[in-house]
């Protein structure tokens, strides 16, 4: 019997997040402590925070605090807070949260053993081995993302990340490819490359910007493997969206066809503000690039409503970009007054009641475009990754009989899925032929044809 401590981590936030809270989970697994997905299980509970506006914050209180209940009808001895809410309020988290045993800022991640017990038997040069053993206790160890750089020097008006996380820093390519070699041995079969903005990777590295050469590179290893592997970019700037990326996206059979984009907004009075460049002009150029280079790409991008000074005609002009763009994917968000950033001091703030009506008008908008997009993808055969089974729908000798799965127009826990039936037993990662028979408003349902060549 095992009586190795049990811990539990709870990852809030963006998929940076996920790569940290991975390689805090593998240093304390490679000490002797074992995961547990039950937190009432656990004697080390830590909660990796967000902190990038006022509802991820209050999210995280919440959850600080729903945890820290376990030391009175669970197990935990000891709470651990740590990530962007604890980086931005440091100072504060003492005080207002009696119930954290300790605090660790983004900075403070390798002290996790410190804190946990009090000595660290690791050191920093085995992060790959940390993230590897995390992974592969992971409910989804056939999907890893790549963390190519860290922090921002975008400075954009309405932005906590630089302040929380400091100026933009890429990763070596060596240890990136490294790691991605080692991730698909480990059974990984999409490579999903993150940063703030993956655009201006090995720009403060190398002296100039390097993301194509990393996709050719990332791409080799790729088709030198055995198996499948996609490789999904996030998190692409349109400002700094360049003909070699758009190259490099178009030519690379292991690169899915995909882009997320966050625009933010249409209007260049609206992206002075916030401190982006472009306009409606640029934007509508690069998105018809893009298609015209290829046709099959899915769009992916965020848009901000109700930002400090956004007038009804600005509004106006964001909704039509939106409707004559027709994003295969978009999410809609209100502007978040927060406090340090210069937006937060700007005139003109709006009511919440403004920004909600602007951002659900939007939504409903994209809800339409988004079904249409689906209906058009029923009766066309489709590469679909498998990422799990339906437990509701088994045969009666408790096999699978309907899966889980994405196309490449479609991240993991961001957009849609697909529902099939297969009678042949699959396993996650795998790649197979799916005809949609039928579509609702955000997933399609079919079944599989014939399994793809491995």
């Amino acid at each position: 019997m095992n009586n190795a401590p049990g811990v539990y981590l709870l990852s809030l936030g963006c998929d940076k997040n996920r790569v940290d809270g991975e390689v805090m989970l593998g240093r304390m697994l490679a000490a002797g402590y074992v995961l547990t997905d039950e937190p009432a299980e656990a004697e080390i509970i830590v909660v990796n925070t967000c902190g990038f506006i006022r509802e991820a914050v209050q999210e995280s209180i919440d959850l600080i605090l729903e945890m820290a209940a376990y030391k009175t009808t669970g197990a935990c001895k000891k709470l651990i807070v740590v990530g962007c809410m604890t980086e931005r309020y440091r100072e504060e988290m003492g005080s207002e949260l009696p119930e954290v045993d300790a605090v660790l800022g983004v900075a403070d991640r390798d002290k996790i053993l410190d804190v946990v017990r009090g000595e660290s038997t690791v050191t920093p040069t085995e992060t790959l081995k940390f993230r590897l053993l995390a992974h592969a206790s992971s409910a989804q160890p056939h999907i890893a993302h790549i963390k190519i750089a860290d922090g921002c020097d975008n400075h954009c008006t309405y932005c906590t990340i630089p302040f929380i996380r400091g100026g933009y820093v890429s990763r070596p390519t060596d240890e990136i490819l490294m790691e991605c070699r080692a991730l698909m041995d480990a059974g990984v079969r999409e490579l999903v490359l993150v940063a703030q903005d993956t655009t201006l990777y090995g720009l403060d590295l190398y002296g100039e910007r390097r993301l194509h050469q990393l996709l050719y590179e990332i791409n080799d290893l790729c088709e030198k493997f055995e198996q499948t592997v996609w490789v999904r970019l996030l998190y692409a700037y349109p400002e700094h969206i360049t003909h070699e990326i758009i190259e490099a996206i178009a030519a690379l059979p292991a690169v899915c066809k995909y882009l997320d984009m966050p625009v933010q907004h249409s209007e260049a009075t609206v992206l002075a503000r916030m401190g982006r460049s472009g306009s409606r002009d640029s934007l509508c150029d690069l998105i018809s690039r893009l298609r015209t280079r290829m046709p099959d790409i899915t769009l992916r991008t965020t848009l901000m409503v109700g930002f400090p000074g956004e007038t009804d005609e600005e509004y106006d002009g964001l909704y039509t970009f939106a409707q004559q763009m027709r994003f295969d994917r978009l999410g809609v968000f209100p502007y978040s007054q927060e406090e340090g950033t210069k937006a937060a001091e700007m005139a003109d703030q709006l009511d919440d009641e403004t920004k909600h009506a602007r951002r659900d008008r939007l939504m409903e908008l994209q809800q339409q475009i988004h079904r249409d997009s689906q209906r058009a993808q029923v009766g066309k055969p489709l590469a679909v990754m498998v990422d799990d089974n339906d437990g509701d729908m088994l045969t009666e000798d408790g096999a699978p009989k309907r899966y889980i799965g994405r196309t490449q127009g479609d991240a993991f826990e961001v957009d849609a899925v697909v529902y099939f039936s297969s009678q042949t037993e699959l396993q996650p990662g795998q790649v197979v032929q799916v005809v949609p028979t039928d579509s609702d408003e955000y997933d399609l349902f079919g079944a599989a044809v014939n399994e793809l060549a491995e």
